[in-house]
C-alpha cells in the first residue's frame, strides 16, 4: 500500500503496512483477584487482532468477565513450538497478537519465552504489558532487606534433583522464590528443613485471592504448620531468606 508523502501515518504504522510487521503484545494478567487486570492489558486486548493463550477457555473466562470478544489461539507448554508457528503466520499477515498465560506474566515459570523469540526472530516487535506476578507481589510482603533475589520458579518434582537443586540454591547465601503446587509444597518443606531447619521463610498461599494467607517463620516452623493441616490446598509461592556470607577472596 502507498502513502503519500502528507499521509498522517506516522513511520512505524508506515512500516507495519509495508512490511507485515505486526506487534505481539505479551500481557501479564491476574494471579487470582480479576480486579488487578491493568486498564492497558484490557484496552490490548480489545485493539488486537488476535489473542494468543496458555488455556483458550481461561482467557475465555476473563476476556467474557470485561466483555471482549476476540478470536484465541492456543499457545501452551506443550504445544508451544508448533503453535508459535500458527502466531507467527498471524503476525506475518499484518495482525497484531497479545498472548497472555492463565495468571501472572508470561515467561514466568508459564509458557512465552518460545513464543517471543521466534517472534524477534521473524522481525515483529514485541511490547510488554506489565500486571500481575506472584514472584513480586510475593517479594512485597516479605520485608526482607536481601538485595539478591534469585527466582528459581517450578523445581523438579523428582525428590533426588529437588533436593539437589535446594541444596545448591542454600549453599549460595542468597534469598530465593521458589513456586510449588498443593501436592508438594509439604515435600519441599521437608527437604529444606532437612538440609537447612533455621533459614527463614514466607510461604504465600492463594495470593490475591480469597483464601490468602502469609506463614512467616523458620523453615522448620513452615514444615510443622503445613504438616498439622488435614488438608493443602492452593498455589504456593515460598521466599527463602538469604544468608550472611563471609568475604573470600573470590569475592
Amino acid at each position: 500500500m502507498y502513502n503519500a508523502p502528507d499521509s498522517p501515518l506516522s513511520q512505524s504504522e508506515k512500516r507495519i503496512i509495508i512490511n507485515n510487521v505486526a506487534t505481539l503484545y505479551v500481557v501479564a494478567t491476574p494471579i487470582g483477584n480479576l480486579g488487578d487486570i491493568t486498564h492497558r492489558a484490557l484496552e490490548t486486548f480489545k485493539s488486537v487482532d488476535v489473542i494468543a493463550c496458555e488455556d483458550t477457555r481461561h482467557t475465555l473466562h476473563l476476556l467474557t468477565h470485561f466483555g471482549i470478544r476476540k478470536p484465541l489461539l492456543s499457545c501452551r507448554a506443550r504445544n508451544e513450538e508448533e503453535a508459535s508457528g500458527r502466531v507467527l503466520a498471524v503476525l506475518d499477515k499484518g495482525q497484531n497478537v497479545a498472548y497472555a498465560s492463565d495468571a501472572g506474566t508470561p515467561g514466568l515459570s508459564d509458557p512465552g519465552a518460545v513464543l517471543v523469540r521466534a517472534a524477534r526472530a521473524a522481525g515483529h516487535e514485541i511490547v510488554p504489558i506489565p500486571g500481575a506476578s506472584a514472584f513480586a507481589s510475593l517479594l512485597s510482603v516479605c520485608g526482607s532487606s536481601d538485595k539478591t533475589v534469585i527466582f528459581e520458579g517450578f523445581l523438579s518434582p523428582k525428590p533426588g534433583r529437588r533436593r539437589s537443586r535446594l541444596r545448591e540454591l542454600l549453599e549460595t547465601g542468597y534469598a530465593f522464590v521458589l513456586y510449588e503446587s498443593p501436592f508438594r509444597i509439604l515435600k519441599l518443606l521437608t527437604d529444606l528443613a532437612e538440609i537447612e531447619s533455621d533459614r527463614g521463610v514466607v510461604v504465600g498461599r492463594e495470593l490475591t485471592k480469597l483464601h490468602e494467607e502469609l506463614v512467616t517463620g523458620t523453615v522448620a516452623e513452615a514444615r510443622d504448620d503445613f504438616a498439622s493441616r488435614e488438608k493443602i490446598l492452593g498455589e504456593f509461592s515460598v521466599y527463602v531468606t538469604g544468608k550472611k556470607r563471609s568475604i573470600t577472596a573470590d569475592d
